[in-house]
């Protein structure tokens, strides 16, 4: 079995699979099933000086996402303090805290969690340009606390710039990304937003995320030397492989435990140690920045390569024919591709269920 130890600014964690500052982390006993379920770490669900007054009904799920109008915890601070910060302790990993939003909260939050907090992780919900918010909140934390202190970060389309800027400014490490939005589902039954909160909008999580996740980190990645942990729809060990090949030093799971339980933690650890052990892969951290790493090794081109069939995974099911809008690809006996059809386009190797199909990406 593949190594799935990972060290992350001297904390220990036996795999690099990690509770999220949501639903699934919502207390102290719940954070301890997680670590029952296979959590290598625990995020607590965020805090800040009053209790979040949450618009109800605030999760759904669709067929475009997860839905939700999730704020800060609905438990009180003093709750956290006094009953379930303890009992998360008792699951016996490295435990961050999750804290708050401006600088003026987490001012008056930070010393709170302080007996606590392994390490701790702001969220500001920021989506402006100007750096200057996320940081005046992190300095508020850095003066209260001696731990680690995380950045959680909302998707930006300049993260290189926003990332550089807090790594700078003192940034122990950064957390990406928070959930995407506003958004909005309507139930067409009745007409009506199905998200409680007073514009109906909600926030997008769960799997539709992840690519820009993906990106999120990858770009960030390459500019910054302190570490990063991933969130945003990880449902799977492949997604985690993924996460972790862009730059990501271990990931958070949400959405994925709110719709399946605790235990999905350690199926994804499982999945993972698996995939590392199918690609001869000793340690999990051989993964790590692997598409940057290899980023000058690929070549931009605008001419078709056929993807090329393994016939004797190919079950002829015809999903790559029934979307192939090129006509290349033909199934009698056997499948096969028109080079002179094939536009190169990719779409039928990502559809294959037997990984039939295999396409040049280099």
């Amino acid at each position: 079995m593949a190594k799935l130890n990972v060290n992350i600014l001297e904390m220990e964690f036996n795999n690099p699979i990690f509770t999220a500052a949501g639903p699934g982390a919502k207390d102290g006993e719940l954070c301890v099933e997680a670590v029952k379920g296979g959590a290598g770490g625990l995020v607590t669900k965020t805090i800040s000086v009053d209790p979040a007054p949450v618009p109800r009904p605030c999760m759904a799920k669709t067929n475009a996402g997860f839905l939700n109008t999730e704020l800060w915890s609905e438990l009180p601070k003093e709750q956290w303090i006094e009953k379930e910060y303890k009992r998360a302790k008792e699951a016996g990993v490295p435990m961050i805290v999750s804290m708050g939003y401006t600088a003026e909260q987490i001012s008056k939050v930070a010393p709170l969690v302080k007996p606590y907090a392994d390490a701790v992780e702001l969220s500001t919900h920021y989506v402006g340009t100007d750096v200057a918010p996320i940081i005046e909140a992190m300095k508020a934390a850095k003066v209260a606390l001696d731990c680690p202190v995380f950045m959680k970060m909302s998707p930006h389309t300049d993260i290189q710039t926003i990332a550089k800027a807090l790594e700078d400014a003192g940034a122990d490490g950064l957390v990406m990304i928070n959930s995407f939005g506003p958004c909005m589902a309507i139930d067409i039954e009745t007409g009506y937003p199905i998200m409680g909160s007073k514009t109906g909008y909600g926030w997008l999580s769960g799997a539709p995320i992840r690519p820009l996740a993906i990106r999120n980190i990858y770009d960030a990645a390459q500019v910054v030397s302190i570490p990063i942990i991933g969130v945003g729809g990880v449902t799977c060990g492949r997604d985690a492989a993924e996460m972790i090949m862009a730059g990501a030093s271990a990931v958070q799971v949400c959405t994925e435990a709110i719709l399946k339980g605790p235990g999905v933690y350690g199926i994804i650890a499982k999945e993972l140690n698996e995939f590392l052990d199918s690609h001869g892969y000793k340690d999990v951290n051989e993964i790590k920045g692997l598409a940057y790493k290899k980023a000058n090794e690929r070549q931009f081109r605008t001419h078709a390569i056929s993807p090329t069939v393994n016939k004797e995974n190919c079950i002829k099911c015809g999903q790559c024919k029934a979307s192939c809008v090129y006509e290349a690809i033909t199934i009698n006996d056997e499948l096969e591709i028109n080079n002179d059809k094939c536009f190169g386009c990719g779409l039928c190797v990502t559809k294959c269920p037997k990984n039939a199909l295999k396409i040049q990406y280099k």
